[in-house]
């Protein structure tokens, strides 16, 4: 019998029509698939003296196989049952050590075959290495284990026997000695996990009434039923345990709880534990649920102060300036050996209320018997505390309305002095940033400002380097009774170099490690020394990905304007060997929505002209294998100014900039504005199906995990706080979902499976699509098992190529004469 052979388009049309099929997993054509499964390139962890570089051996994709492992969604997490850590996670296969800049590459040695390696721990002494190491096993006999290397010798072993407990991920923790380390493990003789399945004994039951508002974000992975409780308590409850390094003698810590952190001081004396705790909520993760904030005593495991008890979060109003009521954010202060630092709203937790101080900022010492002293009263939302020496920390407030970002010097040491601002500006002005204060490791494991002069009046600024002419990343140097700066080192065209740590601060040397890459150099880390123009030493030499087809995909910045004046960029990307003479070519463009509230910043340009393009499952830059013509990042700012929202004229502005972006690509020669195709993941997806639906800009689109109907999403969206009922006509008009009778070009609809974000279940591409084919659209929906929002099995991947290939080639490549009229 003769096999039959169907081409793709043909393949397409074949099932189309269908109601359902058994569909096998199909290949891309060679150049995308070869490109897909490029080799990947290693991540690296610097020791905190700058010594040593660990090269993590990065897993390749998995397999469907792998990714269909068991998986519980209980309260937000995604757990393994069989192994009782996450569900997800993107392992290192292999260790490498290198002493820098020039020591050989040297496996770890003692490692099981087929490693699965997570959570990398340096040692605050940088002699031994931490990692969670995962044995998939079947049935119910794996396990993630806690597991040590000596830096030194290169060489790996178990350092306990009983299982960790890695539900929450980082389930262990330094202590500062470097012979100790707090783990989370799983409870000795906790017997076998309740049944999934097991007879219901009642309803699940919710109620609501007494005036009392609990509006919630669409999330995913609730619990929905006791029995989802009983599993919730049962594969998130693990006893802390103190580990010995020598030997891995253990010592229980208080009692078996649902511990989500446990954090050691500084001084190695206490822990900081976070335990969530009942009732539990059906319509909010475990982020909300009850908490109890505990300081045990290392030593004896013993309690020493309750800090907070703290009721379900179920009333925190909505918007991106909300938050809890009561103490929030405890955290060890760095600097010092045992002091605990946490935030209090003064204003409800509730951005709308007026009020001239939003957070109080407190900290309370060991013995933790006294009251806590007040460090700061913002009058901003709390952004975070960076901790210098005892004379120094900053804090940072910001306020989402008007974009607001402001950074204040405070002297710990005098909390009754009045702050002083040190940065001020707009979160959108990326041309002024100052950049971000450099912080680094101290002796006892912690992140603290790295501080430099005669009176540790120096701190150090590393940045993107927004510009018109791109990302030109910097470092400078800051005194802090001048407010001067002055700068080091600045990234210089024709590459794009990124300072990843700062290793010598001192007026001699000035010495960095970066990361350094080019149009046509993939990226690889170098010691610099910013006192000498030239001085560069290669530290690590990753080959290119991408050697055997060609190197690298060449790239033009394109800078245009839209009709109301507004600036826009995007990345140019063309065939090889492709004149201008040939003419002009099929498009494919992607983009992704944001909102700004001032029009200049939103035309400002971001991201760099010299970066090498690295291809990821979800990049458009595939089809330029395939004759297309590729318009990837395009800017598609979404501006409301003073009381205006940017949503307000949702559907104007991003069809003008889609057509700028076309009409830019027109001009240049190089685009056929006939045969243009439009893709976009998550909001990218919904921006895909709304400019099919209000514009004939386009021949396709491919719209992947997205959000179709804004009555699904009532309490906010991206940057949309207004809710359903304060905004019905926003919302309304920006649902694709409610204009399914009115779209006429092809849309290819994918989605994940198991899609975890919140606000794009998996039911938005279901009922659009369900809503388009009843209309009679021309749509296509494909559901890939087993996927998150992201996309990660190998099968899938390349499936998804091939949908992808095979609608743009029928639709827009090629398409079907339009009818005469």
């Amino acid at each position: 019998m003769k096999k039959l052979v169907l081409s793709a388009s043909l393949l397409l049309a074949t099932v189309a029509g269908a109601q359902a099929q058994d569909f096998q997993y199909q290949t891309p054509p060679k150049a995308l698939q070869d490109l897909l499964l490029a080799p990947p390139t290693s991540r690296v962890s610097l020791s905190s003296d700058g010594r040593v570089m660990a090269l993590l051996q990065v897993q390749d994709f998995p397999t469907i196989a792998e990714l269909s492992q068991p998986e519980l969604r209980l309260a937000g997490l995604r757990v393994n049952p069989r192994t009782n850590g996450q569900s997800r996670v993107s392992y290192a296969v292999g260790i490498k050590l290198k002493t820098l800049p020039n020591g050989a590459e040297i496996d770890v040695k003692g490692l099981p075959a087929q490693a699965r390696i997570s959570s990398v721990s340096w040692s605050p002494d940088n002699k031994t290495m931490a990692f969670a190491l995962t044995t998939p096993g079947s049935g119910t006999d794996g396990r993630v284990e806690l597991w040590v290397a000596d830096v030194a010798g290169a060489s790996a072993r178990r350092l306990l026997s009983t299982p960790l407990n890695d539900a929450f991920g980082n389930a262990f923790d330094w202590v500062s000695d470097s012979k100790t380390i707090v783990a989370c493990t799983v409870p000795a003789g906790r017997g076998a996990a309740p049944a999934a399945d097991a007879v219901p004994t009642g309803p699940a039951v919710q109620e609501s009434g007494g005036g009392k508002k609990t509006a919630a974000p669409t999330y995913q992975d609730l619990l929905k039923s006791p029995a989802d409780e009983r599993q919730f308590d049962y594969f998130a409850t693990s006893q802390l345990v103190k580990v010995n390094l020598a030997d891995g003698a253990t010592q229980p810590l208080g009692q078996p709880g649902i511990i989500q952190t446990a954090s050691p001081s500084p001084d190695g004396k206490y822990v900081l534990v976070r335990t969530r705790h009942r009732p539990y909520a059906y319509t909010l993760p475990i982020s909300r649920f009850p908490q109890r904030i505990d300081v045990l005593d290392l030593a004896s495991g013993a309690p020493v102060r309750t800090l907070a008890d703290l009721p379900l979060a179920d009333a925190v109003p909505i918007g991106n300036d909300a938050a809890a009521t009561g103490p929030r954010n405890h955290a060890w202060r760095a600097d010092v050996p045992a002091t605990i630092s946490y935030v209090e709203a003064q204003d409800g937790g509730n951005p709308k209320t007026k009020a001239d101080i939003r957070d109080k900022v407190f900290t309370i010492a060991a013995p933790f018997t006294g009251a806590p002293e007040l460090l700061a009263a913002l009058p901003m939302r709390f952004g975070g505390l960076s901790w210098g020496t005892g004379q120094l920390a900053l804090v940072e407030g910001y306020r989402w309305a008007d974009r607001r970002q402001t950074t204040w010097q405070l002297n710990p040491s005098k909390p009754d002095a009045p702050l002083s601002v040190l940065f001020d500006g707009s979160s959108e002005d990326k041309y002024n940033d100052p950049g971000t204060p450099y912080e680094h490791r101290n002796a006892q494991g912690k992140s603290v400002l790295l501080t430099g002069g005669a009176l540790g009046q120096t701190i150090y600024l590393m940045g993107n380097g927004a510009s018109p002419e791109g990302d030109r990343p910097f470092v400078d140097e800051m005194d802090l009774i001048t407010k001067k700066t002055a700068r080091w080192w600045r990234s210089q065209a024709p590459v794009y170099e990124v300072p990843v740590a700062i290793l010598d601060a001192s007026g001699k040397k000035r010495q960095l490690l970066t990361r350094r890459e080019s149009l046509t150099q993939s990226p690889n880390y170098y010691l610099r020394d910013a006192t000498k123009k030239d001085k560069l030493t290669a530290v690590t030499k990753f080959p290119n990905p991408y050697a055997a087809f060609g190197g690298s995909f060449p790239k033009q910045v394109l800078k245009y304007k839209r009709a109301d004046g507004v600036d826009l960029t995007a990345d140019l990307y063309l065939p090889p060997n492709y004149k201008k003479s040939d003419g002009p070519l099929p498009m494919l463009m992607s983009a992704y929505p944001l909102e700004f509230k001032d029009k200049s910043t939103a035309g400002q340009v971001t991201g760099s002209p010299f970066t090498f393009t690295r291809l990821n499952g979800g990049s458009p830059v595939f089809w330029v294998t395939q004759g297309y013509a590729v318009l990837a990042n395009a800017s598609v700012p979404i501006v409301g100014e003073g009381s205006k929202d940017p949503n307000d004229t949702y559907i104007d502005q991003l069809v003008s900039s889609a057509k700028a972006a076309i009409d830019e690509g027109a001009r240049l020669g190089v685009v056929d504005p006939k045969r243009v195709g439009v893709m976009g993941h998550s909001y990218g997806a919904f921006m895909t199906a709304n400019l099919l639906t209000h514009s004939n800009l386009f021949k396709a689109g491919i719209a992947r995990s997205g959000a179709y109907n804004r009555t699904l999403t009532p309490y906010g969206f991206q940057g949309e706080e207004r809710n359903y009922w304060q905004a019905q006509d926003v919302y309304n008009s920006m649902s694709p979902f409610n204009y399914a009778d009115k779209i006429k070009t092809p849309i290819l609809l994918i989605h994940g499976e198991a899609d975890n974000n919140t606000g794009t279940y998996p039911i938005q591409s279901e009922r659009y699509y369900a809503a388009l084919k009843g209309q009679g659209a021309t749509a296509r929906y494909v559901v890939l098992p087993a996927e998150s929002h992201g996309y990660a099995a190998r099968e899938n991947l390349l499936h998804v190529l091939w949908e992808t290939n095979a609608w743009l080639d029928k639709y827009v490549k090629t398409p079907a004469p339009e009818p005469a009229n």
